[in-house]
Order: C-alpha cells, then structure tokens, then sequence
C-alpha cells in the first residue's frame, strides 16, 4: 500500500510570493493537519541547527512557518538537537525572536539526560534516547538533505537516528564500522609495506591504529573504495568490504526505530528541505557549493516513503563535479549521485531497506504536488528590429 508524500517544487509558475517554498511549505503542512493535531501537545521540532560556519542548514523562515503552525493549532514546540550545535544556533538564526519558539539541546546542557533503551546490535547494548525528544509528546522531524561521507545521504533518517541520541550512542553507531575485522596484519608484517599501503590513499583514510602497534585503522568517512590500496596490500591483508559500510546504515535505522518508537501513532511527521544540498553534513560546521539542483520541499507521516520519494527525485539529477572541492573525487558513476561521491558502498538507499525490515514504515508512496509548476502556452515569436 502507497503512503502520500507531499511535495512543493524549488520551481515556480509565476512571479509570485505565493509560489515561493515557504509559501509551498504552508500548503504541506495543511495536507498532513499539522494544526489539527498538535492541540496541547509537546512538540518537538527536531532539526539540525549546524556549527561555527555552516550556512547551508534550513533558513529560519522555514522554521518559523512550522513553528507558527503549531502554536495556531495550540501546540507548544521547542526546536532541539544536539548540546555543541544548540549552542551557538542564534548565529545562525536560530533564535526565539526569529524563529518564534525556544531552542533547546537534546539531552540537556551537559548532555546527560536520556533514557536507556537496550537492543544489542555488534557493539552496541544500550541506546540512550535524548531526554527532551522521549518527552515531547509529538514530533516533526525537520531535514535539510545533503550528501554524508559514513552512508551517502544525510536526510530524514539520519536526523533522527544521530540527532536524537546522546554523543556515547552517536559515537558507538560510528564505531559499528569496525566491528568487522578488515585488516589482518600477520599477511603484512613488514612496516615498510604497511606504510606504503597507507600512503597510497589519497584521502588519508588509512592511518596507523593508535591502540594496537602493527594495525591499521580505516575511517570509513574518508574511504570512497577507490581501490588504491588494495592495490599495494598484500594479498587478503586488507578487506575494503561491504560489511563494515553498511554497519552504520543498518545501526541508524535500529536508532530511528527506537527513537519513534517513544511516539504514539499520528503523533509524528516529517519534512525534508531539498535545497543548497552539499556533499557533506551539516554538523561539519562549514558550507561548501552545492551539487544537485534544488528539488524543493517534501513532508509526509512515513519517514521511509519520505526519504524514499527524496532519493528518486535527486537521483536523476546532473552532479555538478565542478562544484566538488577538489579533495573529493567521482571515480564510479554508478548509483545515487551522493553514492558517486562517497563511494559505491555507500548507497543511500540501504538505509530505507534496513527500515523497511524494522518494520518502520513503507517504501511505497505516491508523489502528491501541492502546487504543480504549468506549462505556459505561447504564440510565435514576433520580430523586432534591433536599434
């Protein structure tokens, strides 16, 4: 069965203000009731607020538009995320006088306050869920969509499953990447050759592991599979393999699932803001040139048909290469342009599935326009003389 996910174009008809995305913005918010159902409510606005120098994060005029929409319903929201960020949101823009409501950290100042949820998955035993997000009584997850070296897409599902835990889970997702062994050094005991294979990377993604002397350490962020390496590797010394990739896909959608699982049904909903997208997230805490065209706006009840109908828009699209800062490279142009970029193992659609296998929603949707962009009809060109 389809889910409808709601959807305002970047493009526009006419010259007008009512044609613009905050404006399309309003109308999806009118079609998922947002009003109607935040009456008395705790309304958790969960975004990502970005850091120091970012400024590719959602305009507060987007912000203040869902945040109006819920005290007209009679709601009482609060925009949240994490401790380091929230700190310094009012130089973005995010304060209570632009964007009409309080901001706060998600699990308080010293980020201490959570609820321990237990689901073993490699290693990880407990999931701490932020305490004001377990709190709040409803929840409108607000994404701005960009690219993400660990999984390709940072969207929906991302924002949730990060955004809404304490840094000891978010670090122990990140770590799921090394539960699987990848390197064995007793093929490669010569140092010599060991630093030839971390030298062979050009985006210093192996490096020697501090705590164990004679290993080798692989961050996935940097690892696009290039292949370089095992190039120089002995052979079987070095595994660049899908299993230590999807970890973190698979542990965000474990995250995502317990994180809306503290929600009732009809209490939650979603939006994706598919503007000025980036290759990298926002909590880098610096904006480089976007490298899609902008799509537009999208909300929907089912995070999964949401971050599906979001992929499918931007997959055709053309990946500017010219706008890539040169440290990053396309070496296989097969898959979801964020996939380009961060790699083939890196496919942002991976995260959807381990969704769906949880049980979290449908991947099934239909694309509802709020506002389609017309087709003007015109007559023939007349001539007019050159002066």
């Amino acid at each position: 069965m389809s889910v409808q996910v709601f959807y305002g174009s970047a493009r526009q008809t006419r010259l007008d203000a009512s044609e613009t995305l905050p404006a399309k913005l309003d109308l999806i918010l009118d079609r998922l009731h947002l009003r109607e159902r935040v009456k008395d409510e705790t309304v958790v606005i969960k975004m990502h607020t970005g850091n120091n120098l970012n400024y590719s994060t959602i305009p507060p005029v987007f912000v203040r538009k869902v945040v109006q929409a819920v005290k007209d319903g009679g709601g009482k929201p609060f925009v949240a995320d994490v401790t380091w960020d929230v700190e310094g949101a009012d130089l973005r823009g995010y304060s209570p006088q632009v964007i009409g409501c309080p901001v706060y950290p998600v699990a308080g100042p010293h980020d201490k306050y959570f609820y321990v949820h237990e689901r073993p998955f490699k290693n990880i035993r407990e999931w701490k869920v932020a305490g004001l997000i377990e709190d709040a009584s409803l929840l409108i997850n607000f994404t701005h969509v960009k690219g993400h070296p660990s999984c390709g897409l940072g969207g929906a599902i991302k924002n949730l499953a990060l955004g809404c835990m304490v840094g000891e889970t978010r670090g122990a997702m990140h770590d799921t990447c090394q539960f699987d062994r990848y390197w064995f050094g007793e093929l490669c005991p010569d140092p010599a050759t060991r630093a030839r294979v971390i030298e062979s990377c050009p985006h210093a993604a192996l490096v020697e592991d501090k705590q164990h002397p004679g290993e080798l350490h692989l961050h996935i962020e940097q690892c696009n599979q290039c292949g370089r390496c095992l190039r120089v590797a002995p052979p079987g010394s070095l595994r660049i393999d899908p299993v230590n990739f999807d970890a973190f896909q698979e542990a965000c959608a474990i995250s995502a699932g317990i994180t809306l699982s503290t929600f009732a049904a009809g209490k939650m909903t979603h939006l994706s803001l598919a503007t000025n997208m980036t290759p990298l997230c926002d909590c880098f805490g610096f904006t480089t040139l976007a490298i899609l065209p902008d799509v537009g706006i999208l909300g929907s009840d089912d995070v999964l048909a949401l971050e599906q109908a979001t992929l499918d828009l931007t997959a055709g699209l053309r990946l500017m290469e010219e706008n890539l800062p040169s440290s990053l490279e396309v070496h296989d142009r097969r898959g979801h342009p964020f996939q380009q970029i961060h790699g083939p193992f890196k496919d942002p659609y991976r995260v959807i599935e381990y969704g769906e296998a949880l049980g979290l929603g449908s991947r099934a949707y239909e694309l509802v326009d709020v506002m389609p962009v017309e087709s003007i009809a015109r007559g023939p060109i007349g001539y007019v003389p050159a002066r």
